[in-house]
């Protein structure tokens, strides 16, 4: 098992990941992940609505790999009761990254920065995302980052390999294939809990400031920012921000 600290990925590791994937399961491909990369590793949830998929194959297959879980200060309080859950269940290794100014200090020295535009919101990002999963990656010594997305929730996600690379981190998404169905059978065949927003319209989760239920003839895009974007400022190309991410 290759567990080199620090290491910086390489484009061979780009290709040699999306090559691999592509004949390999989900479960195969974690476990693959886990025997090729040891430490270098690092998993992000945001206990959202699908987070349990990932959280139970890596629980499953790779046990020892970090969860970083960054905690805005705004998350629905569904969340933060559905995140303890599944902590609890699934006994994973969860590391709590939070902002360094806390909300309302926040509050008090910008204001309420997701309304105040495409500049308030990308301050926002930096500040309660960027900053705190950079801080993760450092701290924990990864530089390669599994994430649960997939190509079929956005248009900003359509085009991705299961490898890239963003800057200093290589980015790995085991279930970016999966769709919706794929998606509700896993749920059921291991009987994993379900946010409990989901039942009541909500159909991607986020902060409790910029997620709403979906309304007829929404989509999940729409219903995230405003319909202004969809991705909070984390799965960007690698131009967008100035940190190692």
């Amino acid at each position: 098992m290759n567990s080199t600290a620090k290491h910086i990925p390489a484009q061979s590791d780009v290709e040699k990941v999306n090559e691999a994937f592509l004949q390999m399961s989900a479960p195969d491909r974690v476990k693959w992940l886990h025997e090729e990369f040891g430490s270098r590793l690092v998993l992000s949830s945001s206990f959202g609505l699908q987070a349990a998929i990932m959280l139970h194959l890596v629980s499953e297959h790779a046990p020892e790999m970090p969860v970083v879980w960054l905690d805005t200060g705004y998350l629905f309080p569904e969340t933060y009761q559905y995140a303890e859950q599944l902590i609890t269940d699934l006994d994973v290794n969860v590391k709590v990254y939070q902002p360094k100014l806390s909300a309302a200090r926040q509050e008090a020295l910008y204001g309420k920065l997701w309304e105040q535009g495409e500049e308030g919101n990308n301050q926002y990002g930096l500040i309660n995302k960027v900053e705190p999963m950079n801080r993760a990656l450092q701290e924990l010594g990864a530089d390669i980052w599994v994430s649960g997305l997939r190509r079929s929730q956005s248009s900003t996600r359509a085009d991705r390999q299961f490898a890239e690379q963003q800057k200093r981190t290589l980015k790995v998404y085991p279930i970016l294939d999966w769709s919706d169905p794929q998606v509700s059978a896993y749920f059921y065949d291991h009987k994993l809990p379900k946010h409990p927003l989901e039942a009541k319209g909500y159909a991607t989760m986020g902060d409790w400031h910029s997620t709403k239920p979906l309304e007829e003839g929404e989509s999940a895009e729409s219903s995230r920012f405003g319909g202004s974007k969809y991705e909070c400022g984390l799965h960007l190309s690698s131009g967008a921000n100035d940190f190692q991410i």
